[in-house]
């Protein structure tokens, strides 16, 4: 049986790549800090993925096992015994990790073939950026016995409440995407992953779901954490939020469209389906949740500001976007880190200052001027 290990055994991991790889005939080992999880990974060798749908069969996941990530030697040996590795952990997490999996791959037997390497995280090139962090983890010029293929996934699975009798149990939503990068697999063939699409330029399928997918819930959430929603669906349903999500999205589309040569007409339908997903409410995902991070969402090639440009470029007034950005600066969440440090800088600095610490955008950009003409931000006390 093929085996893959798969670095990140909570909500995502198990409800969407690792049902991928069950899918596909793998046997799937887990990689997790949360020792609970491990245990009851390793004492039911199952779990069930729901579906947020009416009339929707739950699948059991089966031919599973997991190791706790503290446990070098057994990452090790799971790393090294692999055909496929993927991580479902988080960008920043990706450097905590790569030393595992070098290790695990200089480990592995002389001449087997090479492993295949996956990060499926939202963010652009995570495969590259592992790859570059498991070859610093190894000694100079020493080459990993494995290929990095960038991909897109796409799949929401919200924050829940764990099942007393199943606790792995997790329920997600019946859409997903996994796109892969047929370019990393010039060297050997490529695993077989029916659940998974490969395509000969990535580029495009990552922005068109970090610009639709990753923006259109940042929308909802940064505005209706404003507006006092707790769920998205809850925020999809106001009428002025939803128009300025739904008009951020037409615009991040104009700019995809110019950039991409996007049919226009599909395009519309994708949106059309996007916001269609939001309005689930069997996927009571919260807006502090989705709203997390915002110094990194801010950032230039992020999923606010980056589709702004591309509108503008298109000829496209971003108005919506830059409402969007202009809340994102209000996002006070004080259970979330970097949400007190921007408003931390937002009162030494000011707005203006600290969309330009943000952003990169100087103050004679056009977004730039866009964005603090909707910011009427008062600094918390």
């Amino acid at each position: 049986m093929k085996s893959a290990v798969h670095f990140g055994a909570g909500n995502i991991g198990r409800g969407f790549i690792g049902l991928l790889l069950h899918q596909a005939g793998f046997r799937v080992t887990f990689v997790d800090v949360n020792a609970a999880t491990v245990d009851a990974i390793n004492g039911r060798g199952c779990y069930r993925v729901q579906f947020a749908a009416p009339g929707t069969t739950p699948i059991v996941v089966g031919e599973i096992d997991a190791v706790h990530a503290a446990d070098a030697a057994a990452v090790t040996r799971a790393v090294a015994a692999a055909d496929l590795v993927t991580t479902a952990v988080g960008p920043s997490i990706l450097r905590h990790i790569a030393p595992a999996i070098a290790a695990g791959l200089a480990a592995r037997e002389p001449g087997r073939p090479a492993a295949a390497v996956i990060a499926c995280e939202n963010l652009i090139g995570a495969s590259d950026l592992l790859g570059r962090l498991v070859r610093e983890a190894l000694p100079p010029g020493t080459v990993p016995p494995a290929v990095f293929a960038n991909c897109a996934v796409d799949r929401i699975v919200p924050l829940q409440s764990p099942d007393p009798i199943d606790p792995l149990a997790v329920t997600v939503e019946p859409f997903c995407e996994w796109v892969i990068d047929a370019a990393g697999f010039t060297t050997q063939p490529a695993p077989v992953l029916p659940g998974a699409m490969f395509v000969a330029d990535l580029q495009p399928y990552i922005e068109r779901k970090l610009f639709t997918v990753n923006t259109g819930h940042a929308d909802l959430a940064y505005l209706g954490y404003l507006d006092g929603c707790r769920f998205i669906h809850e925020a999809m349903a106001r009428p002025e939020i939803r128009a300025v999500a739904t008009g951020a999205l037409h615009e991040s589309g104009a700019g995809l469209t110019f950039r991409h040569r996007f049919n226009r007409r599909e395009h519309e339908d994708y949106i059309k389906k996007i916001l269609a997903r939001f309005a689930n409410a069997l996927l009571p995902d919260e807006v502090v949740r989705v709203a997390r991070s915002p110094l990194r969402k801010l950032g230039a090639a992020e999923r606010l500001v980056a589709p702004a440009r591309y509108a503008l470029a298109a000829g496209v007034q971003p108005d919506s976007l830059a409402r969007v950005i202009a809340a994102t600066l209000r996002f006070d969440f004080a259970g979330d880190p970097e949400a007190v440090s921007l408003q931390a800088w937002l009162r030494d600095n000011g707005p203006a200052a600290t969309l330009t610490r943000c952003t990169g955008l100087g103050s004679d950009d056009p977004l730039h001027r866009l964005v603090i003409a909707h910011t009427p931000v008062v600094p918390s006390a």
